[in-house]
């Protein structure tokens, strides 16, 4: 989900500040991400990856990379390349990888999308972004710049826009995927494997609620919601977890709704996204001040579930944060 306001607060793990500057794949409906860029055996080795429209070859393990958001950061964690990662940036909160222990430090750039100077001064020879618009002149700089410089980069693969390119539905089969993409892309094909089976084992282990109740995915906003709509990691997730969408119908990742809407919808359960500049408290609170929402069933029965800004987003939380929104309905005994 795009991020509305950076947040400021220190991470909840021991992190190595740098003093710098201020600073979509082809895994589609039918995932066949990486090709052989030639039926020459001596250039077999070479590989291509169609990513977000941009054709990336990758050269085994990079050293030096740089990540942009808690996303792609938590995935090359999970690969076993924090060690490789010299620097990360514009997190959603604390680095916590829900299947590894994190021993490495992870120096963090800058608390914002950082610039082109700083990046650059890094000496990356990979840049991982978890959104297109990472990847601007404004930001660290463009794609196809940064290659002429001899820079992997690469864009999470469910956060590609384009049409052919955006996943529609996201899914757990194209999360997966996705995963072993990055292995092959990072030279670490073996962990995402790994890192998939855990994944599927985990998923497999969720017994979904069967109560058919509605939901609503309140990620931000006070004037008007910005929910989870019906092509997105959050609609994967509800999926998943046995809930029924209240803006399934609207055929986009996130949107802003209305409180109108909200309140003609009457969910069951309301999941609160948990952002240190918009958290789950102070969600409730506007919730529950505001005449019109203070009527809504959920919000009489305090009928909340609550999940970290990061793993709203495709990634490696995923499968954590079904899980938890289960677990939550058992709960409040409504499973």
């Amino acid at each position: 989900m795009p991020r509305h306001l950076p947040h400021l607060a220190r991470l909840g793990i021991v992190l190595a500040p740098l003093v710098l500057a201020t600073a979509c794949s082809s895994v589609s409906a039918d995932p066949a991400p990486v090709t052989p860029s030639s039926a020459d055996p001596a250039a077999a080795a070479e590989l291509t990856v169609d990513n977000c429209g941009t054709v990336v070859t990758p050269e085994g393990t990079p050293d030096r990379i740089v990540t942009v958001k808690s996303t792609t950061t938590e995935l090359l964690v999970e690969l076993g390349l924090a060690d490789r990662i010299v620097g990360a940036a514009f997190l959603d909160g604390p680095v916590e990888p829900p299947y590894t222990t994190l021993d490495v430090d992870i120096p963090v750039m800058s608390d914002f999308l950082p610039g082109q100077e700083a990046t650059l001064a890094l000496d990356p020879d990979a840049i991982v972004g978890g959104w297109e618009s990472n990847f601007a002149a404004d930001g660290v700089g463009e794609r196809a710049d940064l290659a002429a410089l001899g820079i992997l980069t690469y864009v999470a693969p469910s956060a590609c826009k384009e049409a052919g390119y955006q996943p529609d539905p996201m899914t757990f089969d194209l999360l997966f995927a996705q995963i072993e993409e990055a292995g092959l892309v990072f030279g670490a094909e073996q962990a995402a494997a790994a890192l998939v089976e855990t994944m599927r084992d985990g998923l497999a282990a969720v017994e979904p609620s069967t109560s058919g109740l509605t939901a609503v995915w309140y990620s931000s906003g006070d004037d008007a919601p910005y929910v989870g709509a019906g092509i997105g990691a959050p609609q994967m997730m509800m999926d998943a977890a046995g809930l029924t969408n209240v803006f399934a119908d609207v055929h986009d990742t996130w949107t802003s709704a209305t409180w109108e809407a909200v309140v003609e919808a009457d969910p069951d359960v309301i999941v609160l996204v948990d952002a240190s500049w918009n958290t789950a408290a102070s969600k409730i609170e506007r919730l529950e001040s505001d005449p019109a929402t203070a009527s809504l069933t959920a919000v009489r029965e305090g009928r909340y579930l609550v999940i970290p800004f990061a793993a709203g987003e495709a990634g490696v939380r995923n499968v954590e944060a079904v899980a938890s929104l289960t677990t939550q309905l058992d709960a409040l005994g409504l499973s």
